[in-house]
């Protein structure tokens, strides 16, 4: 197994966050073998970070698995619970409104059993909503002690901008951190879905390269498109990983096996040790199926790439 899990800083955090964030969005309570397994590998390697949403499985399955696990092994106070509210609704309508957040935050601390959030994140922006209400919302809930720091998942660097100033120019609490998709394979989706993706977004990563805004970065991996469940040309792998079969990703994907190779890795560690390497504060999240997922993630922290072969897998060179 690598080494482990080394740790940073999230402002109003005040505990290590590992540089690793484990997502716990297919934990559920009628399936706790699994999730048990891979939560206590996690902790016993260094990881703090846990990674939930409000919207996360049936009837909060996620957040309860969660809150259930943390109970059983007596952790609350090593663990950085992270967890969204707020998120669209089914039609995709934004709902990103104090009493969306105050009904949502409740159910959230009552799921995990705690009764405070290290990180709550608002899982969805609207762009036309003021941010000012919105601050004093979230920053009622830190005086109340029902959250620590509070950030944006799918927010832009603009609209991040803009909060901040706001809180700043208000003496308010502002955003702390923030959870694009990032990832080496470049996802296509949806047009409501362009702020969410900085992936190859040059203007977004120099911002957060300057501004050094934690990057938690969903689906750091891409849904398991640089393993071999995917091959290029086969239907079955173009269903599973439509978000993203395109020629230019199949190439990424070429390419890292060929770094893998040279490296004696996998080509999944080159994928993740790229997002690692990008500039400013990045804390990948991952999403293991298994122990074993879990520690070839964790061995992408030993992965080194020097700049020509990070350019070299982003197809710029």
């Amino acid at each position: 197994m690598a080494s482990m899990i080394p740790h940073g800083r999230i402002e109003g955090v005040g505990k290590p966050v590992s540089r690793l964030v484990l997502g716990c969005g297919s934990f559920r309570p009628d399936d706790m073998t699994r999730a048990e397994a891979v939560l206590d590998a996690f902790l016993a390697a260094g990881g703090t970070a846990l990674d939930t949403a409000h919207i996360y499985g049936r009837n909060g399955a996620s957040e309860r698995a969660v809150g259930q696990w943390i109970a059983s092994r007596g952790c609350r106070d090593r663990i950085v619970l992270i967890t969204k509210g707020a998120h669209h609704d089914a039609e995709w309508r934004p709902r990103v409104r104090p009493e969306v957040i105050d009904a949502e935050l409740g159910e959230s601390l009552e799921r995990l059993a705690t009764d405070q959030i290290d990180l709550y994140l608002l899982h969805r922006d609207d762009p036309a909503a003021p941010v000012g209400p919105i601050l004093e919302c979230l920053n009622g809930h830190v005086a109340a002690g029902r959250m620590r720091a509070f950030g944006g998942s799918n927010w832009s660097p603009r609209r991040l901008d803009e909060a901040n100033a706001h809180a700043a120019a208000h003496g308010l609490q502002g955003m702390a951190a923030s959870s694009p998709h990032l990832a080496l394979a470049v996802a296509r989706d949806a047009a409501h879905m362009a702020h969410s993706i900085v992936s190859n977004d040059a203007e977004a990563l120099a911002w957060y390269g300057r501004t050094r805004m934690p990057l938690l970065a969903w689906t750091s991996q891409a849904q398991g498109f640089f393993s071999d469940r995917a091959r290029p040309g086969d239907p079955e792998s173009a269903r599973r990983f439509r978000r993203y079969d395109a020629e230019d990703n199949w190439e990424r994907r070429r390419r890292s096996g060929d770094v893998a190779a040279r490296l004696g890795v996998t080509p999944t560690q080159v994928a993740l040790a790229w997002v690692l390497g990008q500039p400013g504060e990045i804390f990948p999240i991952i999403g293991p199926g298994s122990v074993d997922h879990l520690h070839e993630a964790i061995g992408a922290l030993d992965v080194r790439l020097s700049p020509e072969e990070r350019a070299w897998l982003n197809l710029e060179s």
